[in-house]
């Protein structure tokens, strides 16, 4: 993805929010960088990612999806009424992917791994980071800045999450079936980010809030990178 691309929804932003935008497409780009050098996703795209590592990392994201579920109710609980669309949007969100844990869960078991080695699974480095972060975040006043979390994160679905899954089966010989979450993803995270553009034109509207949605894209992007790449020190 460019700074050029057209991505559905941005044409009718308003100028504070395309401002925004402009910001996160520029972290996305960096992320996308940081990603390429992690040496598990190194492995993928040069043919060398193995079965084990694919366990690996489910086994390492399952923390970051089961918090997922509860940053972003924490966030919508923490939105006031002068807020309500947002809440309720948001709210919304936390439905869908509220038990996507489970869906992961059982690509690591038809992976050859076992349910209760998952279930029973610490955070690596990166993920208790990534936690901490993102429920501080939630937790305050109307965290409109939590857009720039659902930007990376749902991007990596959209842009990335297919792919993945395609090559991992290439690489291992796993059956289309042990990747669901990923294919889940890949498929519905495109609406996901459409819901974005409507919470993106609705709280971008201050410099001081463009500024914030900006940083926080960008710590959650240096802590994803780091969940990942913890996955070799584990």
């Amino acid at each position: 993805m460019t700074q050029d691309d057209p991505i559905g929804g941005q044409e009718a932003l308003q100028p504070l929010a395309q401002e925004a935008l402009r910001g996160l497409l520029r972290t996305w780009m960096e992320f996308e960088r940081k990603l390429a050098k992690v040496p598990v996703l190194r492995r993928l795209d040069t043919g060398t990612f193995s079965q084990s590592d694919y366990q690996r990392l489910l086994f390492n994201l399952r923390a970051q999806v089961v918090e997922g579920a509860r940053w972003i109710t924490r966030a919508a609980s923490s939105f006031d009424r002068d807020h309500a669309e947002v809440r309720s949007i948001v709210i919304s969100h936390a439905k869908d992917e509220h038990r996507d844990y489970e869906i992961l869960e059982q690509d690591y078991v038809r992976a050859g791994g076992e349910l209760e080695a998952i279930q029973a699974g610490q955070r690596n480095i990166g993920s208790e980071a990534l936690a901490a972060f993102l429920m501080h975040r939630a937790s305050q006043p109307n965290p409109v800045d939590m857009l720039g979390a659902m930007f990376i994160i749902e991007g990596l679905g959209e842009k990335m999450a297919a792919s993945w899954a395609e090559r991992i089966c290439e690489l291992t010989g796993l059956p289309e079936e042990a990747t669901t979450f990923l294919r889940y993803h890949g498929e519905n995270d495109e609406n996901h980010m459409e819901r974005f553009y409507v919470m993106l034109d609705t709280v971008a509207t201050s410099p001081e809030r463009v500024a914030a949605i900006q940083k926080t894209a960008k710590v959650v992007a240096r802590l994803y990178a780091l969940q990942l790449e913890e996955l070799d020190n584990v």
